[in-house]
């Protein structure tokens, strides 16, 4: 099971945290989006080995991170532009397994 939190209003150029602590270690950690009449897109990832990938949209603005301890995943948002406004969505894999977490809803304000 996945608990995400950490979404919210900010202004364009504003920062947010979202946070996503899994019940269990996942090879494989992320985020993915989605904004309204479009389909839901990866954002970032991250193995366990530290092993990262970005949607193109966001790079050098994100960052995603992980505490394999707590097995959590984490993604800073930085710079955030109007066209971030989504419902980000954690997943998780393991394998063939893929897990989702609930939604969490940035809105990015002009």
């Amino acid at each position: 099971q996945l608990q995400a939190s950490g979404g919210g209003l900010v202004q364009a150029g504003g920062s947010l945290r979202l946070s996503c602590a899994a019940s269990r270690s996942l090879s494989g950690m992320g985020w993915y989006r989605q904004a309204p009449g479009k389909q839901r897109e990866l954002v970032a990832l991250i193995l366990r080995s530290g092993t990262t990938n970005y949607a193109n949209s966001v790079k050098g603005r994100f960052t995603i991170s992980r505490d394999n301890a707590k097995s959590t995943v984490y993604l800073q948002m930085n710079s955030l532009k109007p066209e971030d406004t989504a419902v980000y969505y954690c997943n998780a894999f393991e394998g063939i397994a893929a897990y989702w977490g609930q939604g969490t809803l940035v809105t990015v304000s002009s």
